[in-house]
């Protein structure tokens, strides 16, 4: 009897276990098919880019948990280094033009001159992107200095420096700039280097003259508002000591021995107007140097002898290339649009619907 019986149950175990075994090659190759074309069914949730133990995709699919949220594409982030802290920061786009903006321009500006500006902080983002060295940044594009109000604020930086203005500052920036996010300035159909300063001194500076690259659209536009600007002329004392100390320091080989009647000698000018060198104790040195060297405002200044050592008179704010913002600011107040200030101090570039 147990002989007989034997061969019956090993036969229906086989019976039962063969279509398992046979079902596994299938299931196997739907999940790999599924895994490498990216795709999902509507209604369904996307297929994950790795292939999931069956264990783990089963406890995913009984589970009343939400799946987590998508990460932000690429293009859709800006990369910044923040200066102080050396931390890299993926920033929404919306969120880095609007702390741009603020950084940049007084909020109570005209709306077409703040969208300008948010377009050029864009498109030059995204030029640097291109272009700049990200590995000695640790993969940021750029620097700013949030905590300093320079090149970009964080929305912790805005609401401290907003204070009890910060929702309603940032709900018209937003609406302002939420449309823009996907429009940038080309040039050649890639992102332009839509550089910007504070005020000009009547006349934008060639790009090649301040970085030594020469880019057709920044070869200098007039911009005559801005002598109206508050701020377009300022005048900086030194004494004798201190101009000597700075000299001394920032460069080498200066003859600094004699009068100091004698340490300015002959100037020569840009077209723009700025300086493009001046005979420093004997040498001659470029004039955004010597502005780097005394913190001027502006490479377009002058140098004056006084009793007790020397006046330098700076006309504008900034390296002078690319958008004035003063000038932007006027040009709005006078019923220009931001697509009409970004194509004058940007001769030769459009602006488009740019993926990323």
């Amino acid at each position: 009897m147990k002989r007989s019986i034997l061969p019956i149950l090993l036969f229906c175990l086989l019976t039962f276990c063969l279509p398992l075994v046979s079902l596994l090659p299938q299931a196997a190759g739907q999940a790999a098919v599924s895994s490498s074309s990216g795709q999902s069914t509507a209604g369904a949730q996307p297929t994950p880019a790795v292939s999931i133990p069956e264990s783990e995709a089963a406890s995913q699919t009984d589970s009343a948990t939400p799946p987590a949220a998508t990460p932000a594409p690429a293009e859709d982030v800006i990369r910044v280094q923040n200066a102080s802290t050396g931390e890299v920061l993926e920033v929404p786009v919306l969120d880095y033009m609007i702390g741009a903006v603020a950084s940049e321009m007084p909020i109570t500006w005209p709306d077409e001159a703040l969208k300008a500006q948010g377009i050029a902080a864009h498109s030059y983002a995204l030029y640097q992107r291109d272009h700049a060295d990200t590995e000695a940044l640790g993969g940021a594009w750029f620097s700013v200095d949030p905590a300093r109000r320079q090149g970009y604020m964080t929305a912790e930086v805005l609401k401290s420096y907003w204070g009890e203005e910060y929702e309603a500052n940032y709900q018209r920036l937003k609406a302002l700039l939420e449309p823009l996010v996907h429009t940038v300035l080309l040039y050649k159909g890639a992102p332009a280097a839509a550089c910007y300063h504070a005020i000009s001194n009547g006349r934008t500076e060639a790009s090649q003259l301040v970085w030594n690259e020469a880019l057709p659209y920044l070869q200098g536009v007039d911009s005559p508002l801005d002598k109206l600007a508050e701020g377009y002329e300022e005048t900086v004392s030194y004494t004798t000591q201190q101009m000597y100390d700075m000299l001394a320091t920032q460069f080498s080989g200066l003859d600094l021995s004699g009068s100091a009647d004698g340490w300015f000698g002959e100037t020569s000018l840009t077209e723009a107007g700025y300086v493009d060198t001046i005979q420093v104790g004997g040498a001659f040195v470029k004039g955004t140097q010597l502005r780097t060297a005394l913190s001027l405002r502006s490479s377009c200044f002058t140098v004056q002898r006084t009793e007790t050592g020397f006046d330098v008179t700076t006309l504008g704010y900034g390296h002078g290339v690319g958008l004035s913002q003063c000038g932007a600011q006027a040009m709005a107040a006078q019923g220009q649009s931001c697509a009409e200030i970004l194509s004058w101090y940007f001769p030769g570039t459009s602006l488009a619907e740019y993926p990323g």
